[in-house]
C-alpha cells in the first residue's frame, strides 16, 4: 500500500504483523503468483483430475492412481516423492468456510496407504462466518474485528468483554465458544458484526471482498451490522512430517492443511496457513530436487486401527450428509464422550458399508470421508482433556498427561515404533 507494507491484526495478535495483498484477498493474490509461476515453467497441471489411491510403487515413492473428468483411471510413478497437498476436511461439517472439495480425501488415502496421521482432533472453527438461509458461509476475516468490528447480540450488547481480556481478539477457539453459547441461549440463528464505528473509506478500501460480497446482500458495513455465525474452518492435524515435509512412508511427502508439521500446536494462531503453505511448499520442493531420508517423529501416543473388508454397497449422497450433520452436531464446537461415541459408532457403519469387500478395489469419496470422520471422531473420544481447538465440555480443563501429539495408524502399518504414555 502505497509502497508499504500492509500489515493486519487478528485474533490472539499482540500486534500488527500479518501481512496481506489485494486489502482482503491475500491468498488469492499468493495463487495468481504461483499459477503464473507454473505456467511459465511449462509444468504439466491436469485439471478435473482426482487422486483415489496409493499404491505401493518403486523405493522412490508410491504409484498414484488417478481418474481424469471422463472416470478414466491413470497411474502415475515416477522417480521422485510424491506429494500431498491436498488440503483439509472442513467441508465435512455442515457448516464451513471451505470450498466442497475439502473433504479430507488426501489425508483418508494416505491412511490406507499406511502413513502414520497426527493430531486429527484438532479442527479449528471460524468464529465469524457470515450467516443467511440459502446463503454461502462466506468468511469476515477476523482482520475487522482487528480494526475495531465488535461482536453484538441479537439485543445489541458487546458480549466479549466479559468472555476474555481480549474481547473480540480472544482466541479462535474462545471467540466460536462465546458465540455458540449466544446462540444457544437466545435461540437466535446467528450474532452481529458490528463495524459502523469504521470510517467508510477504511472498510471499502481494506476489505473490497467483503464489502462487495455483502452489497449482493444489500448490506454496507458502514451503516449494517453484518449476521455471522462460526464453521468449520481449518484442520490442524493430518498426515504426520517433519519439518521437511517427509512423512513416515518413504517416498511420500505432504504440505499444506493436508500435513500435520505441529508447527500449529493445538490451536493454529490466526493468519499462519498462508504463510505454512509457503514455507513447507518451498521445503518439499527441495526435497523433489534433492530427496533426502527422514520423517516424523513418534508420537506421545499411537492408536492403531483396523480396516477391514466392508460390504461394497453403492455410495449414496444421503451418508455423506448425515456425516456432515453429524460431525457438526457430536464432533463440533462442543463435545462429549456421549457425542463423540455416538458419532463414532455411526461413521464405524458408514464405512464398512461403503467399503469395498476386495482388497483390491478403489474405495469412493463418501468411504473416504466416513474414514476421515471416524479418524476425527476416533481422537476426540481419546483425548480426554480440553486443549486449543478441541474442547470437550466433559474434560473442560487441559491436563499435563496429555501435553503430546496423538497418532493414528493402520494396524498393518509399518513405520517409527510408537513410543508409550500413561493412560488418561
Amino acid at each position: 500500500m502505497d509502497g508499504r507494507i500492509a500489515l493486519g491484526r487478528e485474533a490472539a495478535h499482540s500486534r500488527f504483523r500479518t501481512l496481506h495483498a489485494g486489502g482482503d484477498a491475500t491468498g488469492l493474490s499468493i495463487e495468481e503468483a504461483l499459477k503464473r509461476r507454473v505456467l511459465a515453467a511449462g509444468i504439466e497441471a491436469r485439471e478435473r483430475t482426482v487422486l483415489r489411491a496409493l499404491r505401493p510403487g518403486s523405493r522412490d515413492g508410491p504409484t498414484a492412481v488417478l481418474s481424469d473428468a471422463d472416470g478414466r483411471a491413470i497411474e502415475i510413478s515416477v522417480p521422485a516423492p510424491v506429494v500431498m497437498a491436498t488440503g483439509g476436511a472442513g467441508s465435512l461439517f455442515r457448516h464451513s468456510s471451505n470450498p466442497s472439495i475439502a473433504t479430507g480425501e488426501g489425508v483418508a488415502i494416505a491412511f490406507r496407504a499406511g502413513a502414520l496421521l497426527t493430531d486429527m482432533e484438532f479442527v479449528q472453527f471460524h468464529p465469524t462466518a457470515f450467516y443467511r438461509e440459502g446463503a454461502p458461509r462466506y468468511l469476515i476475516t477476523e482482520a475487522l474485528r482487528g480494526e475495531g468490528a465488535v461482536l453484538r447480540n441479537e439485543g445489541g450488547y458487546g458480549f466479549m468483554v466479559a468472555v476474555h481480556r481480549d474481547a473480540e481478539l480472544a482466541p479462535r477457539d474462545v471467540v466460536a465458544r462465546a458465540i455458540d453459547r449466544e446462540i444457544q441461549r437466545s435461540d437466535h440463528p446467528c450474532v452481529y458484526l458490528d463495524a459502523t464505528a469504521l470510517p467508510r473509506d477504511l472498510l471499502f478500501a481494506r476489505f473490497p471482498s467483503i464489502c462487495h460480497f455483502l452489497s449482493a446482500y444489500g448490506l454496507d458495513p458502514s451503516r449494517d451490522r453484518i449476521p455471522v455465525a462460526p464453521v468449520a474452518h481449518y484442520m490442524i492435524g493430518g498426515i504426520a512430517t517433519d519439518l521437511e515435509g517427509r512423512s513416515s512412508l518413504p517416498g511420500l511427502c505432504a504440505c499444506g492443511e493436508a500435513a500435520s508439521t505441529g508447527v500449529h500446536g493445538a490451536n493454529r494462531l490466526a493468519g499462519n496457513s498462508l504463510l505454512e503453505g509457503l514455507v513447507f511448499g518451498e521445503r518439499v520442493a527441495r526435497q523433489l530436487l534433492h530427496p533426502t531420508t527422514g520423517g516424523p517423529n513418534a508420537p506421545g501416543r499411537t492408536v492403531e486401527l483396523r480396516l477391514p473388508p466392508g460390504e461394497g454397497h453403492a455410495e449414496e449422497p444421503a451418508e455423506f450428509e448425515e456425516i456432515r450433520s453429524t460431525l457438526w452436531e457430536d464432533v463440533g464446537i462442543v463435545r462429549t464422550a456421549v457425542g463423540l461415541s455416538s458419532a463414532l459408532e455411526r461413521f464405524v457403519e458408514i464405512d464398512r458399508a461403503m467399503e469395498p469387500s476386495r482388497a483390491d478395489a478403489i474405495p469412493g469419496p463418501v468411504a473416504n470421508a466416513a474414514l476421515t470422520a471416524m479418524l476425527i471422531a476416533r481422537s476426540a473420544l481419546e483425548r480426554t482433556e480440553s486443549r486449543g481447538a478441541h474442547y470437550r465440555s466433559d474434560w473442560p480443563k487441559s491436563r499435563a498427561a496429555w501435553r503430546i501429539h496423538l497418532g493414528l495408524r493402520g494396524a498393518a502399518a509399518r513405520g517409527p515404533p510408537r513410543s508409550r504414555s500413561r493412560k488418561g
